[in-house]
């Protein structure tokens, strides 16, 4: 779908799910066990949520002290991020005489363009979930931190259906991470609510000699 298409479904709500939905199972379980691994002081990571639609899973960081980025080419459900981070009072300002800013960095950018740049060995966590772009795995890797995570979801086929645009065969995703230490991995039904067809989940470590 163009990303005009987006903004028309944010804008008249059809996707609610995105509005009310808790942030993905796995982004709550990898995060959480990154943090509890690092040594206390260290905090606050950083983390960059690309494709982050209405934000529930850059909210969910934010709140729990990351210092988030979200990226999405939709401007309306960038906006809808704002609101919703105002609302639970994720702000950072006004300071030394800036406008009120937020934890959650928010940036409008056409992904497929790469109107986007991620900056190299900057963000301990990178999530991408419910998105495929296939060119989009080797920026994204190069831009975690030797000893940071990659989190993946993306739509797999059923039996009977060939690989599309926005699906994988089983077993494709785990071949964009050779090298790095995969700290978990599975295939099957969604464990989010919010989406129905099968999936490939990742979880891998960048080595820190890399």
């Amino acid at each position: 779908m163009e990303i005009q298409g987006w903004n028309e479904r944010y804008r008249l709500r059809e996707r609610a799910e995105d509005l009310h939905a808790a942030p993905a199972p796995l982004i709550v379980l990898a995060a959480t066990a990154f943090a509890s691994g690092k040594a206390p002081g260290k905090a606050p990571w950083k983390a960059l949520d690309l494709a982050c639609g209405a934000g529930r899973n850059a909210l969910w960081l934010a709140e729990q002290g990351w210092e988030v980025t979200a990226v999405d080419g939709s401007s309306v459900a960038i906006e809808i991020l704002r609101t919703r981070a105002l609302e639970r009072r994720l702000e950072r300002g006004p300071e030394r005489g800036l406008e009120r800013s937020f934890k959650i960095d928010t940036v409008v950018a056409d992904l497929e363009k790469g109107e986007f740049e991620i900056a190299p060995s900057h963000w301990d966590l990178v999530a991408i979930c419910y998105y495929l772009q296939r060119n989009l795995f080797e920026p994204a890797k190069r831009g975690v931190t030797p000893g940071g995570i990659l989190i993946a979801i993306a739509h797999i086929t059923e039996p009977g259906e060939e690989a599309g645009p926005h699906r994988l065969l089983p077993g494709q995703l785990e071949q964009y991470f050779a090298g790095w230490e995969i700290l978990h991995r599975r295939e099957g039904k969604a464990s989010d609510p919010a989406h129905r067809r099968p999936v490939a989940e990742i979880v891998a470590r960048r080595p820190v000699a890399s």
